[in-house]
C-alpha cells in the first residue's frame, strides 16, 4: 500500500512529460504492440466467414461456435502458465515460439479440408497466442524503466486489443470476399517471417530473476481451471462448469500462500487493484461478446455478404483509434475514476438499444451509431482501467499490477463469446436469442458500474461518511 507520501510524489511528478522513447525502444514498441494486435485480430478475424468455413470443411451450423471456442480453450487456459514458463525460460525465447506456432498452425488452417484438421489448427492458433502474448507484454513493459511511459504504452495496448476485434471483422469480411476463407489463416505466415526475423535485432532477450520458480500447483489448477470452465459455458455442462470454479477457488488459496505465486493475488487487496480489474474483466468479457453477436445479427438475420458486415465493422474501428489517442488526457483532466465509469457507462449505455434491433436492414440506422459511440467508451475504459488497476501501489509491485491485469484481460477475451454466446442459444428463435444477450449485456455491465464507482470512492469520503454516520447515531 502507497503511504501519502509516494502517492504526492507519484502526482507531483505526473505533470511532468515521460521522456521520449530511444529508436530502438520505437521499433521494439512498434514490433510487440503489433504482433498483439495481430493476435487479438486472429481471435475474430473467422467470425464473418463462419458459414463459408463451415460448408467448406463439412461443419455444420450446430457446430460452427467450436470454431471460436477451439481458439478460446487454450488462449485462456494456459496464458498464466507460459507467462510465469517466459520469466524462467527466457521472454524472447517464448515469444519466438509462439510466433512459430502462429505461422504452422496457420498453414494447417489454410490448408485443412476436414472439420478436425480446421479446429486443431485454431486449438493451436489459441495456444500460440497464449504463448507468445504475455511475453510479448512482458518485453514490452521492462522496454522501459519510466513508469509514466509504461503505463502509457500498456493503455495503448489495451486499446489495440480491442481495437484487433473490429479490425478482425473488417479485414475478415474483406479477406473472404476478395480471396478466400483460407486466406483467413495464410495471411499470418508472411508476418510471421517479418515477425521472427525482426525481433533478435530489436527486442533484447531477458534473463530469469534469480530464485523464481514454477508454482507447479497454481499452474495446474488454473490451467485446468479455466479449461474446464470455459468449456462448461460453451457447452452448457454444469459439471465442467463447476469443477471450473472449484478449481479456480483452489488456485486462489494457493496463490494467497505461494512463494512464488503465478499471480499476485494478495495485491487485490488494494481498492484500485481489485475493482481496477473488476473493470477489466467486465469491459473485456462484454464487448468482444457484443462484435460476436452483432455478427450473428448481420450475416444469420440480415443476411449481409462478409464484405458488408467487414465494413459495418469498419465504423466502431475509427472510434477506437480516436478513443485510444484522446483517453490519455480525459483520464489526466477528470481522474481516472471518472474517466472509468463515463466510459464503461458510455459503452452499456449504447449497448442497450440494440434490444429493439429488428429483422430488416433498415434497422442498420441504429447500429451504426450505437457501435461508434459506444466503441469510443470502450476504448476509453480500457485505458482507464489499466491506470486504475495498476494505482495506489509502490512502483516495486507495478510488475505484479500489470500482470493480474493482463491476466484478466485475457480471461475477459476468452469467456465473454461462450457465456454471452450460450445465453442467447437459450432461445428458440436467433433473432430473441442475440436479444437476450444483450440485455444481459447491458444489465451487467450497468451493475458493475455502480460496484466500482462506490469501491472506488476515496478513502477520505468514506471515513467522512463513517463519522457523519456516527454522528447521527449519537
Amino acid at each position: 500500500m502507497s503511504s501519502p507520501q509516494q502517492l504526492e510524489q507519484r502526482e507531483a511528478s505526473a505533470t511532468s512529460p515521460p521522456p521520449e522513447p530511444q529508436a530502438r525502444q520505437r521499433l521494439a514498441v512498434f514490433l510487440l504492440l503489433g504482433t498483439s494486435f495481430m493476435l487479438s485480430v486472429d481471435f475474430s478475424i473467422l467470425n464473418v466467414a463462419l458459414p463459408q468455413v463451415g460448408a467448406a470443411v463439412g461443419l455444420g451450423l450446430a457446430d460452427l461456435p467450436w470454431i471460436a471456442t477451439a481458439f478460446a480453450l487454450p488462449a485462456a487456459g494456459f496464458t498464466l502458465l507460459f507467462g510465469r514458463i517466459a520469466d524462467l525460460f527466457g521472454r524472447r525465447r517464448l515469444f519466438l515460439t509462439g510466433i512459430v506456432l502462429l505461422a504452422v498452425s496457420s498453414i494447417l488452417g489454410g490448408l485443412a479440408t476436414n472439420p478436425a484438421l480446421l479446429l486443431a489448427a485454431r486449438a493451436l492458433q489459441g495456444l500460440s497466442t497464449a504463448i507468445a502474448t504475455p511475453a510479448a507484454l512482458a518485453l514490452l513493459i521492462t522496454s522501459f524503466s519510466d513508469e509514466k511511459q509504461r503505463a502509457r504504452v500498456l493503455g495503448l495496448n489495451g486499446a489495440l486489443l480491442s481495437g484487433g476485434f473490429t479490425v478482425g471483422a473488417l479485414a475478415g469480411g474483406a479477406i473472404v470476399n476478395a480471396l478466400s476463407w483460407r486466406w483467413a489463416f495464410l495471411i499470418n505466415v508472411p508476418i510471421a517471417v517479418l515477425i521472427l526475423t525482426a525481433t533478435p535485432f530489436v527486442v533484447r532477450a531477458s534473463r530469469a530473476p534469480a530464485g523464481v520458480k514454477l508454482d507447479v500447483p497454481g499452474a495446474v489448477t488454473v490451467t485446468l481451471g479455466l479449461l474446464a470452465f470455459t468449456f462448461g459455458v460453451t457447452d452448457q455442462n454444469i459439471y465442467f462448469l463447476g469443477a471450473g470454479v472449484a478449481l479456480l477457488a483452489l488456485f486462489w488459496m494457493i496463490e494467497l500462500r505461494a512463494k512464488a505465486p503465478l499471480a499476485a493475488v494478495g495485491i487485490l487487496n488494494e481498492p484500485t487493484v481489485k475493482w481496477g480489474n473488476v473493470a477489466t474483466l467486465v469491459v473485456f468479457l462484454m464487448e468482444p461478446a457484443l462484435v460476436y453477436l452483432v455478427t450473428l445479427y448481420l450475416q444469420d438475420v440480415l443476411q449481409l455478404s462478409a464484405m458488408s458486415t467487414g465494413l459495418i465493422f469498419g465504423v466502431p474501428g475509427l472510434a477506437s483509434v480516436a478513443a485510444g489517442i484522446l483517453a490519455g488526457r480525459f483520464i489526466a483532466r477528470h481522474g481516472s475514476r471518472n474517466v472509468l465509469t463515463a466510459g464503461v457507462l458510455v459503452q452499456a449505455a449504447l449497448t442497450a438499444p440494440l434490444v429493439l434491433l429488428g429483422a430488416s436492414a433498415g434497422w442498420l440506422w441504429l447500429l451504426i451509431p450505437c457501435l461508434f459511440i459506444g466503441f469510443f467508451g470502450h476504448v476509453t475504459a480500457i485505458v482507464a482501467c489499466m491506470t486504475t488497476a495498476t494505482s495506489g501501489l509502490p512502483d516495486s509491485e507495478q510488475g505484479l499490477a500489470t500482470g493480474l491485469a493482463t491476466m484478466t484481460q485475457q480471461v475477459g477475451i476468452t469467456i465473454g463469446i461462450p457465456i454471452l454466446g450460450a445465453v442467447a442459444a437459450t432461445q428458440a428463435n436467433l433473432l430473441d436469442g442475440i436479444h437476450l444477450a444483450l440485455a444481459v449485456n447491458a444489465v451487467v455491465t450497468v451493475i458493475v458500474v455502480a460496484c466500482f464507482w462506490i469501491g472506488l470512492r476515496p478513502r477520505r469520503d468514506l471515513a467522512i461518511g463513517g463519522l457523519e454516520t456516527g454522528a447521527a447515531t449519537n
